[in-house]
């Protein structure tokens, strides 16, 4: 999907602390992001722990928190940011096609261990509220972004019924994939994907197949 600017966002958000800046502070700033990227692929959101971080980093947890309001805001930043542009949106020229294509991949991810981090999160951002922020802006945000993008080009076709809000599009589609992903009720199967996207895109689309 589409990657995020480059520079941290400085208080934009809303609850995104706007934290220290100049070239000693991005430089640290970067320095305990990849330290964090680093331990969540070797071992998950379990091993990105404020002590590991600090100690992966050469950053001071005191610094740390200068930053960040807590540790679970960390690692949500830094996976949005190494999970930028990892999946990237199909163009078939046909809605169904696109959508339906989006969900297989969507649901690929989730099934990977970078959806079990993922699944780690979220669960943490329940009781983390200044995580949860921060989780929204460096990883929701861009795919939410990205399948509007591929809403409106079906819109834009008349392929699609386009009085339906977007986020509700989102949410249909996608949403059965996360459930999934956290209840492990429901393998997140190539073929479960495709057949869930063509019951979600009967209610979507403007003439149905």
């Amino acid at each position: 999907m589409s990657s995020r600017k480059a520079e941290p966002p400085t208080g934009a958000g809303p609850g995104i602390i706007a934290h220290p800046t100049g070239p000693r502070s991005d430089r640290i700033h970067q320095a305990v992001l990849d330290a964090t990227r680093e331990l969540l692929a070797e071992g998950g959101l379990p091993a990105a722990g404020i002590d590991a971080i600090a100690a992966r980093s050469g950053v001071s947890k005191v610094t740390v928190y200068k930053h960040w309001p807590s540790r679970i805001a960390v690692a949500a930043e830094a996976f949005g940011r190494m999970m930028a542009g990892a999946l990237p949106l199909p163009d078939t020229g046909s809605a169904v096609a696109d959508l339906t294509e989006q969900v297989v991949r969507v649901s690929a991810f989730y099934a990977s261990d970078h959806g079990r981090i993922f699944a780690q999160l979220l669960a943490a951002c329940v009781e983390d509220t200044a995580g949860a922020a921060y989780f929204r802006e460096y990883f929701l945000a861009d795919r939410r972004a990205a399948i509007t993008t591929l809403w409106q080009r079906a819109v834009d076709r008349d392929e699609v019924r386009r009085a339906i809000a977007v986020d509700d599009v989102i949410d249909i589609l996608f949403g059965p994939l996360i459930f999934r992903r956290l209840t492990g009720h429901y393998d997140l199967t190539e073929a479960h994907a495709r057949a869930l996207a063509a019951t979600a895109l009967k209610g979507l689309l403007a003439r149905c197949e």
